[in-house]
């Protein structure tokens, strides 16, 4: 994907967004994580169709309308592509929208910028970095108490290790290497960005 045809949030902009939604700090720590997965495993993959920086932005928003939907009970998956694509970001929105469930699981070989940041929100759970099935259990304890969403909760997991095993075969890590190579303290959301890096106070 060309990035100068496409309009992505810088950093800072990605920032004020999170701010002025009011996103809780719980999420936005997991934001952070979710965003260090994706870029451990773009930079691994090497791939020279994938965007970085769209990769980037996209995982730092992907919950942005989260906190509010605790109040409006929205799917924040929906409502998160809709506000991105109000304020002129189409393709981040897209990815956005595609966080928790992927809109096609026959994708081509080649990983896609919404596959890695969809799985790489199913590696983190609040904001440690945990196995697959660690997070796909806790989902399924969590809202899986109806059984036709428990059956779909159960599909999504197993289309997720499907997801795994495509992301991972060409790469020389394995998913368990995912937490050692990110290991240490989780970036404190007032103190780091989305590329590991201090934070400049927004304007």
């Amino acid at each position: 994907m060309n990035a100068q045809k496409i309009r992505i949030p810088s950093a800072e902009t990605c920032r004020r967004l999170i701010s002025e939604m009011g996103m809780l700090e719980n999420i936005v720590a997991h934001s952070l994580q979710v965003c260090r997965v994706s870029l451990l495993l773009v930079d691994h993959l090497g791939q020279a169709g994938l965007n970085r920086e769209l990769i980037r932005a996209s995982a730092l928003l992907h919950d942005i309308t989260k906190t509010r939907s605790f109040q409006t009970l929205e799917n924040h998956d929906e409502t998160g592509e809709l506000l991105l694509a109000d304020l002129g970001y189409p393709e981040v929105a897209r990815i956005v929208g595609q966080h928790v469930c992927l809109k096609r699981y026959d994708a081509p070989s080649l990983p896609t910028e919404a596959e890695i940041v969809n799985y790489s929100d199913k590696r983190v759970l609040h904001d440690r970095i945990v196995p697959l099935g660690e997070r796909m259990g806790y989902i399924l304890e969590r809202y899986g108490r109806e059984p036709a969403r428990r059956q779909d909760i159960l599909r999504l997991w197993k289309r997720t290790e499907t997801l795994e095993e495509r992301l991972f075969a060409g790469l020389s890590i394995a998913p368990d290497d995912v937490g050692r190579l990110l290991s240490g303290s989780a970036p404190h959301p007032r103190m780091r960005d989305g590329r590991g890096e201090p934070a400049n106070p927004a304007p």
